[in-house]
């Protein structure tokens, strides 16, 4: 038994568009995990086509790779605070770090989350400075930029004593110093197996097990992914589980998985230090851990985020309903919720008070729940969504809280005016600010709330230059009111076909949100008003004719471009008494009550 293969775990992190899983892909590449006929496509950790299309990392997945005759496993992470508690739970399980910053830009603040919560867990990272062969690389300049910041994040002594590689992921190559000759990963590979060592052989001790992640499998049901502590783990074996609530339950492993390249593959038997998954246990949950009967030694509990925000998923009833959906039902939505619940945990989901169409769903933040909708949407169904609304708590005195986010914010120096002056009536309290070669740096504590349909505005506001990033900092005493959109709504007040004519005529009422020879219908949103209140307008009139030719008027009509939002900026835009009805073909905004009659006499 004592011949166990030795094993590393490591987690990449970087920011977004820094080439993190451009590197997974060429570690994989050099570890000859495709076979020769094997079509390799890029990115393959993101296997999802909106992680693809969005380039993030939503699931954290796994895959393992060979360096001579050690296991490496590596497991990719979401860089998003929204999937901060997923990022919690991976760390735990890997040995280190490969921290990649891109040689230009230096460390982003979207790595500051993932590293802070990698020192904080006392792993230490191994510095990779990716795309050297950028015109502008700023190499040696970016190691000092992360020494500062491992500093301000009180990295210990340790910590700060980092490796440094440098490379470009894209062609396979890292190197030790900036004057070598790249030719491969290797400098990579043995800089890991350097830094981590070998494990002591625990294959023998009794068995821990701490499930970290969950997946789904169609045919065996929902499956519990984590690392082996200690001891073996064997396929078929009665076992014992340690439930979050602290009870003890006997199970029977069915199957045993572990990783082998990008497959699943099925095995006897996982060792001491291997990332496994399990079939067999229906109500496994994150955190718990599995060990021999008896002699179960429970781990930490991993704490799991509770949701911030939550929106209304309703059945589509309007006009256009089932025109493009396969699944349009109550029945239909509530067996995707339930689906999704069996992996997403930060998800919470329950039924509506006041009618049975639909569902009050929350989660960890905007991006958390418009990932789900647009899977969703791609998958077939038709849902009708509210506004989303943040998650209020009640102390023990009974005083009302609400979540506070912790903003930073880079910007040109010339439109930080405008960022503070926005922030200040979304009850934002700057915290610090400082200018560096004409960028402005900005700390502010923001309520949720406020923060609500502030990206598109702060992408305007900043000409698209400016870097936000938000997460949880706490929950304070409610803020007070926060204003909510400034501008009305254009409001067609027919079913039919938008004209050309129409439009033109409407453009300078304000900003339209469909072309001509759009399908709409009564009370759907067509356009933003300039001005503050709702107007109901006729789109699909068009112009009269008559045997008179008028001199100059016939020329073609040039429109100006609309606005075509995306799900997000939809979630962003509405306001309590609107919805985004959402559908496999189309993303459209509405009024919940359509008819102009039934909203003048509801708004009394």
């Amino acid at each position: 038994m004592n011949n166990k293969q030795p094993i590393i775990n490591i987690a990449v992190i970087a920011h977004v568009d820094a080439g993190k899983s451009t590197l997974v892909d060429a570690l994989l590449a050099q570890s000859n995990v495709f076979r020769e006929n094997q079509e390799v496509v890029d990115c393959v950790m993101d296997s999802n086509d909106l992680e693809r299309e969005r380039g993030i990392t939503i699931y954290s997945k796994n895959c393992s790779i060979m360096y001579k005759d050690i296991k490496i496993n590596i497991v990719d992470t979401p860089g998003h605070a929204d999937f901060s508690s997923e990022v919690e739970r991976i760390l735990k399980t890997v040995d280190t770090v490969v921290l990649l910053v891109d040689s230009s830009e230096g460390p982003m603040p979207q790595t500051r989350f993932v590293l802070n919560k990698s020192l904080e867990k006392g792993l230490n990272p191994i510095l990779f400075i990716n795309k050297i062969d950028k015109k502008d690389q700023r190499a040696e300049e970016v190691v000092d930029m992360v020494f500062d910041l491992f500093v301000e994040l009180k990295a210990n002594d340790k910590q700060l004593d980092f490796p440094v590689l440098y490379g470009i992921a894209k062609e396979g190559i890292a190197i030790r110093d900036m004057a070598d000759e790249g030719v491969d990963l290797a400098p990579l590979f043995e800089t890991i197996v350097e830094h981590v060592g070998l494990q002591d052989n625990l294959s023998l001790e009794p068995l821990q097990m701490q499930v970290s992640s969950l997946a789904y499998d169609d045919y065996i049901g929902r499956l519990g992914i984590g690392k082996v502590y200690s001891g073996t783990i064997h396929a078929g074996e009665q076992l014992e589980i340690c439930k979050t609530d602290g009870t003890f339950k006997k199970v029977k492993i069915n199957q045993v998985f572990v990783y082998r390249g990008l497959a699943r593959v099925e095995v006897k038997e996982a060792q001491a230090g291997d990332i496994v998954v399990i079939s067999g246990i229906p109500d496994i949950s994150i955190g718990e851990t599995i060990g021999e009967i008896n002699q179960v030694q429970p781990m930490e509990l991993i704490e799991i985020e509770q949701p911030t925000l939550s929106m209304n998923f309703l059945v589509n009833k309007s006009p256009f309903a089932g025109d493009s959906g396969k699944f349009v039902t109550t029945r239909h939505i509530r067996a995707r919720l339930e689906k999704e619940l069996e992996v997403n945990v930060g998800l919470l989901v329950e039924d509506l008070e006041d009618t049975t169409d639909g569902f009050k769903v929350s989660g960890r933040g905007e991006l958390h729940l418009s990932i789900l909708l647009e899977n969703m949407r791609r998958e077939g169904y038709e849902v009708a969504v509210s506004k989303p609304e943040v998650i209020m708590h009640r102390d023990d005195k009974g005083k009302l809280l609400e979540p506070v986010e912790l903003v930073i914010i880079s910007v040109p120096e010339k439109y930080s005016g405008a960022v503070i002056s926005k922030l200040n009536i979304r009850k934002g309290r700057m915290e610090s600010m400082y200018n560096e070669d004409n960028w402005t740096k900005m700390e502010f504590y923001v309520p949720t709330r406020g923060l609500l349909g502030y990206q598109s505005e702060f992408i305007n506001d900043t000409h698209g230059e400016g870097t936000m990033v938000r997460r949880f900092a706490a929950f304070e005493e409610h803020k007070g009111d926060i204003p909510q959109r400034l501008n009305g709504v254009l409001i067609s007040q027919f079913s039919g076909e938008t004209m050309a004519y129409s439009l033109f005529n409407l453009s300078d009422r304000g900003e339209m949100l469909v072309t001509a020879g759009t399908k709409v219908y009564e009370g759907m949103i067509i356009g933003i008003n300039n001005r503050s209140d709702d107007m109901t307008v006729n789109p699909t009139k068009n112009k009269k004719m008559t045997n008179v030719r008028s001199s100059g008027t016939d020329e073609a009509l040039k429109l100006v471009e609309p606005r075509i939002m995306t799900l997000e900026q939809a979630l962003e835009f509405i306001n309590d008494d609107e919805l985004v009805e959402l559908t496999p073909t189309d993303i459209r905004i509405r009024k919940k009550v359509l008819g102009e009659l039934e909203r003048k006499r509801s708004s009394r």
